[in-house]
């Protein structure tokens, strides 16, 4: 029997993004399994729903009616697909153009004990920070993410490779202390055992919580080089350094540390979040209050910044 793959894609108001996505969807590899997509509109605005709809009638379309933010979206899909006796779940943003080869993701769950996979994942060719690095035949080969990095010390995480020009130095399947949300492809059993994404994040380091959470299941996680995906990188939200960005890294970076991190770098966080109050930015103040009253889930509100 061809096991079964459940794509997971959350739109908001990005509907230009999200059909260049699905395009490239029909397009993959599909080898033995049996693939099916599922668009969770998250409440938009637009006419995301009727033009999704219209260009994409093959995908199983599902409406929350408000904006549940990355976490809340992904995981009415993650249900549906589990409802529907998925064996993977493969979360995507729909900002990103898949490889034919991408679903090559699925060889990383030969080895018994890998629960979570991730692609290797380039910046779309003029999506770079750095655009001016580059010339035109290195755009679309610019890493966007090779695997994951967190530095415990000071509880960040971050992506290797990130801005480095693919030379074929991160070709190796290996283990990676996490995965991008950008591109995870998870096993049914891990859902089962840890649970779906948690909605205290509701948007940023949700996928670091919930890798963190695989591990210390006992799963491992792994980078597969040969999937391959473009990203154009914060579609929807507008992008690295808005306030939004700004005021859920903030505060999620602390939900995490006080989560996972030695106690010794909590003591740091707290000491940072003391001095964030006293000289920190209006929104990083709001973010620190916020996460030391415990009021997480959708709490940016630009009007009271």
């Amino acid at each position: 029997m061809k096991k079964r793959v459940s794509i997971v894609i959350v739109n908001w108001n990005g509907y230009d993004d999200t059909v260049v996505a699905l395009n490239s969807l029909k397009k993959i590899d599909r080898r033995e399994y049996e693939v099916s997509v599922i668009v969770v509109d998250n409440g938009s605005t637009n006419d995301s729903v009727s033009v999704i709809q219209k260009s994409h009638s093959w995908v199983t379309l599902i409406e929350t009616g408000k904006n549940l933010g990355f976490t809340g979206g992904n995981n009415v899909g993650i249900k549906a697909a589990m409802k529907d006796g998925a064996d993977f779940v493969w979360l995507l943003n729909n900002d990103i153009v898949a490889d034919k080869s991408a679903l090559s993701i699925l060889e990383a769950f030969e080895d018994s004990h890998c629960g979570i996979a991730g692609s290797k994942i380039y910046f779309a060719p003029g999506k770079e920070y750095h655009k001016d690095w580059y010339s035109k035949n290195e755009r679309g080969k610019v890493f966007w993410y090779a695997g994951g990095i967190i530095d415990w010390d000071n509880m960040y995480a971050s992506h290797r490779g990130v801005d480095e020009v693919d030379e074929g130095q991160y070709d190796t399947t290996e283990e990676t202390p996490f995965i991008t949300g950008c591109s995870m492809m998870i096993k049914r059993e891990v859902i089962e055992t840890i649970g779906i994404l948690d909605d205290k994040f509701y948007l940023y380091l949700e996928d670091l919580d919930f890798c963190l959470r695989a591990k210390q299941a006992g799963y491992k996680l792994l980078y597969l080089p040969k999937s391959i995906i473009w990203h154009v990188n914060a579609g929807s939200s507008g992008g690295p350094g808005n306030p939004m960005h700004e005021y859920y890294l903030t505060r999620n970076r602390l939900l995490v540390g006080m989560r996972y991190a030695p106690i010794r770098t909590k003591l740091a966080l707290v000491r940072e979040a003391i001095r964030f109050l006293a000289v920190g930015s209006t929104i990083k103040r709001k973010a620190v209050l916020d996460a030391l009253i415990c009021k997480f889930g959708n709490r940016y509100e630009p009007k009271k910044f």
